[in-house]
């Protein structure tokens, strides 16, 4: 029985796992999905490990695969390209359903492989069908522009889009199904064709989805999967003369190198979703019964490994000392290591997450809640929830993304402070405001340097808005629209 036909039928969570604990030396051999095929086995000598929050995995780094994706992908595009709306609709709704029938075994390995909660992984399990849904009806609905000219002749003006080509989609470990499918399903949709490298941290689930591409009958090239490293794999995806767009999304320096290996190709599609230090705003009006749970829901949601996360909490001074106190409380309860909290992605990412909490001693930060943490043993790469206060404006821990459970509080008196303290980033991805005030409501969120501002909640989403930051967190934005722009070329057409 072939590797993906076995972890095609490991359902429950002991299963999988039991299974993970037998294999010899802990090796989980991943095969590129190209062409409508997973690849052949390659000598040992070409795999890349990966050392997830539990056992080992390996999967090919051999270049060569990036060509023949992409060939793939090139060869199948005019045709893929004509396609009728319809078909594309039918075929990212057949994807939907398979996805939804195994939601159970996507969820499982998606727990597993990144380390979150079995309960976060259903979340985004459940996204990324939203996602295929979503764009599947969104193309049968689209709207154009047309326009008449007056005078001799008269003149009619439209506006029609065709598909751009192949395009890298990349994404980043830490919500490795979602995010990787808020890039395939509408370059499926718009008639793009597509390689697909997600993270080499977690690369389980992206590995099932070529199966099921294979169950839902996509024509096969139309979407690649390959596996591998940025530096190697990544960087010679995205320089492919043949490839035509990349969307990314991760950290700022790799968009910082995308955007040096494309600067001579003009006409490349570039949608780059980077970093974020993201501020939280809480003025003195607010609900503590309501300010305190969504405060630490967005500060350490998947163990703070969201690029969404308010991790910069800035409180009003008459409520700072009550906030602070039941915060803390609210957290000791409700995020527990083992429980609700996983362990974090990788060793590397522990250690980069050590060496911020360790510069925080070396400061004159208070631990409001842990310390620095120790390695737990055989079990992945614990680091417990973790809040600092009394942390320097200037100090790399408040201005830096440090992408793992450690948030900072920090006061404010001002209304025109708060707004200051907030931009005072390079960053510029999300914000979160929470106030009773309609007016100030309006009068903060509209000065935040940030994409995207959540007034009173936080990581709601209607797909068919803009998604995208600010500054150093990126350029471009997806969703509905959005991603139209992304995946397709306009041109204006005018007829006598």
């Amino acid at each position: 029985m072939s590797l993906i036909s076995k972890l095609w039928k490991l359902d429950p969570f002991e299963c999988a796992s039991g299974y993970l604990g037998n294999l010899p030396g802990n090796e989980l051999y991943l095969h590129n999905f190209i062409d409508g095929q997973f690849s052949e086995q390659h000598p040992p000598e070409k795999w890349l490990d990966s050392h997830n929050p539990g056992p080992a995995r390996y999967w090919p780094r051999h270049l060569r695969v990036v060509n023949r994706a992409v060939e793939a992908a090139s060869r199948v595009f005019p045709l893929w390209s004509k396609s009728s709306r319809q078909e594309r609709s039918d075929v990212l709704l057949r994807i939907a359903s398979i996805i939804q029938e195994k939601r159970d075994t996507f969820a499982v390995w998606e727990s597993l492989d990144q380390g979150k909660t079995l309960l976060r992984a259903r979340v985004e399990v459940d996204r990324a069908i939203s996602n295929f849904r979503y764009f599947a009806t969104y193309i049968l609905h689209e709207e154009g522009s047309v326009r008449f000219v007056d005078g001799q002749p008269s003149t009619l003006t439209y506006e029609h889009r065709s598909p751009v080509g192949v395009f890298a989609l990349i994404s980043p470990w830490n919500m490795p199904l979602y995010l990787l499918t808020w890039k395939i399903a509408p370059c499926i949709a718009f008639g793009c064709t597509g390689v697909a490298k997600p993270s080499e941290v977690t690369s389980i689930t992206s590995y099932l989805l070529g199966e099921v591409f294979r169950q839902a009958k996509l024509p096969p090239g139309v979407m690649n999967i390959i596996f591998g490293d940025g530096p190697g794999t990544g960087s010679a995806l995205v320089k492919s003369p043949r490839v035509r767009g990349v969307s990314f999304t991760g950290g700022t320096k790799t968009g910082i190198r995308i955007r040096q290996d494309t600067v001579e190709d003009i006409g490349k599609h570039l949608s780059l979703e980077l970093g974020g230090k993201n501020p939280t705003l809480i003025f003195d009006d607010v609900d503590f019964a309501e300010a305190v749970p969504l405060a630490a829901t967005a500060a350490f949601e998947n163990n703070g490994q969201i690029c969404l996360c308010g991790s910069r909490i800035y409180v009003h001074a008459d409520i700072y000392e009550r906030f602070c106190s039941e915060f803390v409380e609210y957290v000791q309860k409700h995020y527990r290591c083992g429980d609700t909290v996983g362990p974090v992605v990788s060793k590397v990412h522990y250690d980069k997450i050590r060496t911020y909490l360790l510069q925080a001693q070396t400061e004159n930060v208070t631990f409001l809640l842990s310390e620095v943490p120790t390695k737990t043993s055989g079990n992945g790469y614990w680091i417990t929830p973790t809040v600092l206060s009394n942390v320097d404006d200037q100090s790399i821990i408040q201005r830096e993304e440090i992408f793992g459970p450690v948030v900072t509080i920090s006061v404010f008196g001002t209304e025109e402070e708060a707004i200051e303290l907030a931009n005072d980033n390079p960053n510029g991805l999300a914000s979160i405001l929470l106030t009773k005030d309609v007016s100030r409501m309006r009068r903060v969120a509209e000065r935040i340097d940030a994409g995207l501002v959540w007034v009173n909640c936080w990581l709601v989403r209607e797909l068919g808005t803009a998604f995208g930051g600010m500054k150093a967190s990126g350029t471009g934005r997806e969703g509905g629209a959005h991603s139209r722009d992304v995946f397709t070329n306009l041109r204006t057409i005018h007829v006598r």
